[in-house]
Order: C-alpha cells, then structure tokens, then sequence
C-alpha cells in the first residue's frame, strides 16, 4: 500500500470532518488527553444547528468548545466514562451525565453493545512508515472504540508521544475515514492536586514501610499515592514493577532513581504497563518511544488474572470515605458524583489473590471543606453510594496531631 498516497486522500479540513456529525449521532470524543482540539472548535460552530447529539468520553483536561454554545442541553448530552471537575460542573449545567459501568468492562461495552458509535473523533501521534497512528497515552479502550465506530476521524498532533505498547495501541490508516491535522497544541498537563501535605506524608511513610524489594505498584492519582512515590524514590528499595490503570508523575521519579526494573514480574518481565496516563511534560516525555513502558488496553491491565499473576501486587490508592463495615467509597460526596467506578475494585480484587499481596485504601481521617472538620471514616453510610468492599485491605489513616478531630466532633462518637 502506499500509506502517503492514502494519507492525502483522506486529509480534510477541520469544518469538513465536523460535518460529519449528525442530529441523533453519537460520538466518541476520545479520552482524557485525546479528546479532539480543531474538530471540537469547528463542530461548535455546527452545533446550534444540530438536536440530541450525545458525546461519549471522560476526565476532560480542559474545556470543550462544544460546551461553550448557547444552551448546550439543548442541543447535546455528555456522557462520561470517568468525571473531572470540568464534567462536574457541566452536570450542573443539565448536560452532562455519569455513564455508569465499571472501567475496565469498555472494550467489551464497545464489541458487545447493539448501539454502535456513529463517530469517533479523537487526537493521535503522526502516522508512522507502516500506515498506524498511535493513540498516545490513551490505549484504554480506543483500539474497541475503533473497530466498532461507524466513521473514524483522527485529529493529528505532532506533540502527542508515541506510546509503544503490547497491543491496541494504534489504529491503520486503512481504518480510518477522515484525516485533520490539528494546529499541535501542547498535550494537556494534569498536576498531582497540589504538593503532599503532612498528613500525605505520614500516611505514605506507613505504606512504604509495607512495601518489600521486587513489589509491583499500582498508584492512584492524588497528594496521597504521590506522596508514596516520592517516599519509594528516596527509599532503599529496588527491583520494583509497575502494573498500573494510570501512568502518574510518581512512576517517573521512581524509574528516575533507578528503583524500577521489573525483573521479578511473571508476565511483562521488564515493562511497565499502563492503560492511559496523564501528568506533567516530564511524563509524556519519559513515555515517548520507550520500549520499557507498555500501553496496552484496560481490559488487560485491570483484569483480576493479570493482576493476581504479580506476586507482590501493591494496590494504593485514595479514598473519599469509608465505614465500619469496610465499605470504600471512592467515587461521590453523599448525592454528588465525584469521579467513577473506575479501576479500584479490579486492583483490590487482583492484589488479595496475588502472593504477598496488599491493597492499601489511603485517606485522612478528617477533612475540613469549610469552617469545620468532618470525618471520613463513619459508623456505616447513611446515603445510597457506589461501594467496594474491603476484602482486608490495609486502611490507612493519620490520627495524629497533623490531622486532630475539630471540637464537637469527637472521634470516638463515630469509632
């Protein structure tokens, strides 16, 4: 085939590939730093004059210019894979809705599902000699996205890494319908949610210590899990694995000191596999052409079987509240949606099957959102919320100083 030949016959305008959408469409918008940029800004333009166009996608960096028309419920739904505080808002606006599923069952949502996507439009790295565009750090579920998606448009940014893989990691020109090549804005950063507090650290100290030679780590995002990598970093352990739902900042400064080298893992022995990642420069840089980090789908990176193969599987992630019973909650705020069901359950689940094993659920016993403390730990859940049971997980906690109970809220009323 010659793929440049190709290329230019399908190379069209931004306003061209908008007008590919429809009244009644639905279309995927990519994921996290994939979602489109040129093609958004001229579907936006198109949009007052479309009806009941339903958008598919998740934690949006920025954002879209299809959310800025005029009375976007009007004219369009959002529904989110996984929420951001960008989709938080637009679910006040009467537009965006939660699609609930669990993270990891996408691909098979996508191959199995009787309502097939009428477009896709996302971003993609530049096409390589042998006609494939990389999705970036957004394996995920887009090679499934792909095959089932009536019309297939890809948005080219030269500044999107190329993050090589195992397998479901590109798309073929042969595949695809429409080629935009976008104006190459900066890949969206994504910060850790602000330095470690106090707290973050003396919580992370008690995690680390748990943490043997050759481990492999599973990190959430936030102050917490970052805290805990930057503890690995300064530590004296090495020969450590990554197997991981999202590829943080952390993961960088552990390879950074030499504490990665993924010898002790029974499958990927030497990779670090991811399912998307989001962060600073530095990460996107790190990823880019390197063959030691694995981007692969989110049915193989949180599927229980992978996971429990690793011998000393670390699961750490955060936590908004929990209970007495030893039920997490980690996806709302009592009735307010916060993020989604995400891989959390999937990697409790792999890590209280994998030998030494251990999953840590990580947060402060209190918080103060206003004037007052509140606790995060109560006697049992008093609203209807998305739960994951413990299965023994580590529940790590400060109870110190750093993190003291306000009066009129005494701990032991709740403990």
């Amino acid at each position: 085939m010659d793929y440049k030949k190709m290329y230019a016959e399908k190379l069209v305008s931004a306003d061209t590939a908008a007008a590919a959408v429809k009244s009644g469409d639905w279309v995927d918008y990519g994921w996290t730093t994939g979602t489109p940029v040129a093609v958004d800004a001229a579907l936006a333009k198109r949009m007052p004059e479309l009806y009941n166009v339903n958008f598919r996608g998740g934690i949006l960096m920025w954002v879209p210019e299809i959310f800025k028309i005029e009375n976007p419920a009007e004219h369009l739904t959002w529904n989110s894979w996984h929420m951001s505080g960008i989709e938080r808002k637009a679910i006040a606006q009467g537009f965006s809705y939660y699609a609930p599923i669990r993270y990891s069952e996408l691909p098979r949502y996508y191959r199995e599902s009787a309502s097939k996507p009428d477009v896709a439009i996302f971003q993609v790295a530049p096409m390589d000699e042998h006609g494939y565009f990389n999705f970036g750090p957004n394996a995920s579920h887009m090679a499934a996205c792909c095959e089932t998606s009536k019309v297939i448009i890809v948005e080219v940014n030269e500044n999107m890494p190329v993050c090589l893989g195992g397998f479901e990691n590109v798309v073929h020109i042969s595949k695809v319908d429409m080629i935009v090549e976008g104006s190459n804005p900066p890949i969206a950063e994504m910060g850790a949610g602000g330095a470690a507090t106090e707290v973050d650290e003396a919580v992370a100290k008690l995690i680390v210590e748990e943490i043997p030679n050759g481990a492999c780590l599973q990190l959430g995002i936030g102050g917490m899990p970052n805290a805990v990598g930057s503890l690995i970093a300064k530590s004296d352990l090495k020969d450590l694995g990554v197997h991981t739902e999202m590829y943080v900042d952390a993961f960088v400064d552990i390879a950074a000191a030499g504490k990665i080298t993924g010898s002790h893992k029974a499958i990927d022995k030497g990779r670090q596999v991811y399912a998307f990642g989001a962060g600073t420069k530095k990460l996107y840089d790190f990823l880019n052409n390197n063959p030691e980090c694995m981007s692969a789908p989110v049915d193989y990176t949180n599927d229980i079987r992978s996971i429990s193969a690793l011998d000393n599987f670390m699961s750490i992630n955060n936590a908004v509240d929990v209970d007495l019973f030893g039920q997490v909650n980690a996806e709302s705020a009592g009735v307010k949606h916060i993020s989604g069901a995400g891989g959390q359950l999937d990697f409790v689940l792999g890590a209280y099957l994998s030998k030494g094993g251990k999953s840590f659920i990580c947060c402060s016993s209190t918080f103060i959102p206003g004037s007052r403390s509140l606790f995060r730990i109560s006697a049992t859940f008093t609203f209807s919320l998305s739960v994951k049971p413990s299965l023994e997980p580590r529940m790590t906690f400060s109870l110190s100083a750093l993190d003291t109970p306000s009066p009129g809220y005494p701990l032991l009323d709740i403990l």
